[in-house]
C-alpha cells in the first residue's frame, strides 16, 4: 500500500510540475512569438520609453519576460517541493528539522 501511495504522491508532484511548465511556456510563447512577430504592427502604434512597443518586445521585452518567468518558476518549484516534501514526511511519520 505504501508503494501505491508513494506512486500517487510522485504522480501528483509531476502533474503539478508539468502544468506549471505548460502555463509558463504558453506565456513565453505568446510574448516571444505573439508580441514580437504576430502583433508587432499593432503594437507599434504604442510607444514605450520612446520606442515602438512592437520593436521593444522583439528586442528587450521577450528577454525580460523570460527572465521573470525563470525566477517565478524557481519560486513556485520551491513552494511545490516544500508542499510535497512536508506531506511526504507527515505520511512517513518523520519530523522536519
Amino acid at each position: 500500500m505504501d508503494g501505491d501511495d508513494s506512486n500517487m504522491h510522485a504522480e501528483s508532484y509531476w502533474k503539478a510540475n508539468v502544468w506549471l511548465l505548460i502555463k509558463l511556456l504558453t506565456i513565453w510563447g505568446f510574448v516571444s512569438f505573439g508580441c514580437s512577430i504576430i502583433l508587432v504592427d499593432w503594437l507599434d502604434q504604442f510607444s514605450f520609453f520612446g520606442f515602438k512597443l512592437g520593436f521593444w518586445f522583439s528586442q528587450q521585452g521577450a528577454i525580460l519576460v523570460f527572465i521573470c518567468l525563470i525566477f517565478f518558476y524557481a519560486k513556485q518549484m520551491n513552494t511545490l517541493d516544500k508542499k510535497f516534501t512536508s506531506s511526504e514526511s507527515k505520511r512517513n511519520g518523520e519530523k522536519r528539522s
